[in-house]
């Protein structure tokens, strides 16, 4: 139907990928962790909204410019290195808190902010653009009548079942930090290890190329 293929391999191809931890998961805990389950969410729903930018633009071709553009690609990826970075040294050189943030910002961070900051951790990440351009399209006839909407269909399935995970580790992770919250040492040897992580992952984004 919509001239995809190999449906049920694409949906436990897709779950495999989306348990691989990178910076969106490690926000999802952080925010978890420290404010609770709905905060988790706010965070899951952000970054889902983050992956329906790719999955639209690649969809409609514009990821393709990424793809042949070194300088859209290299712009779009100093910007989420940038914000990467930002968000590892802000952790790393805070000073020992005395509530149990995890994240550069204050505990209670509002819950529009935090979908506006996992909306941006996976908007920003322009291998994530190309992921989809070359994921998705093994997945789609050659012949289908509208590979735009067969794309968009498995870029949405992708995507749900990526939330429903997202909302499980939201939810663990919710658990785990009200063990947590009453130790302060733990705590900021958590928020100091996700800082190093965060620039990890800015590192590895900055040496990355097109291919």
């Amino acid at each position: 139907m919509f001239g995809i293929t190999d449906f049920w391999i694409f949906v436990v191809a897709g779950i495999t990928l989306n348990l691989i931890p990178g910076p969106d998961s490690l926000y999802i805990i952080g925010r978890s962790a420290t404010q609770g389950f709905r905060a988790g969410s706010s965070a899951s729903l952000g970054i889902g909204a983050g992956t329906l930018i790719h999955i639209l633009a690649a969809a409609l071709g514009l990821s393709a410019i990424l793809s042949t553009s070194v300088m859209a690609f290299t712009i779009i990826k100093i910007i989420g290195c940038l914000y990467l970075f930002y968000i590892g040294f802000s952790m790393l050189l805070s000073k020992r808190a005395k509530t149990t943030s995890m994240l550069p910002v204050q505990q209670n961070m509002s819950l529009g902010k935090i979908f506006y900051q996992g909306f941006l951790t996976n908007a920003l990440n322009p291998k994530v653009a190309l992921f989809f351009l070359a994921f998705v399209p093994q997945f789609i006839s050659h012949d289908a009548p509208n590979k735009a909407l067969a794309f968009i269909i498995l870029g949405l399935v992708f995507n749900i079942n990526g939330m429903v995970l997202c909302h499980l580790l939201a939810w663990f992770s919710s658990s785990l930090g009200t063990k947590l919250k009453n130790n302060k040492l733990i705590t900021n040897i958590l928020k100091k290890l996700a800082g190093s992580l965060f620039i990890g992952f800015g590192v590895k984004l900055a040496l990355s190329n097109q291919s």
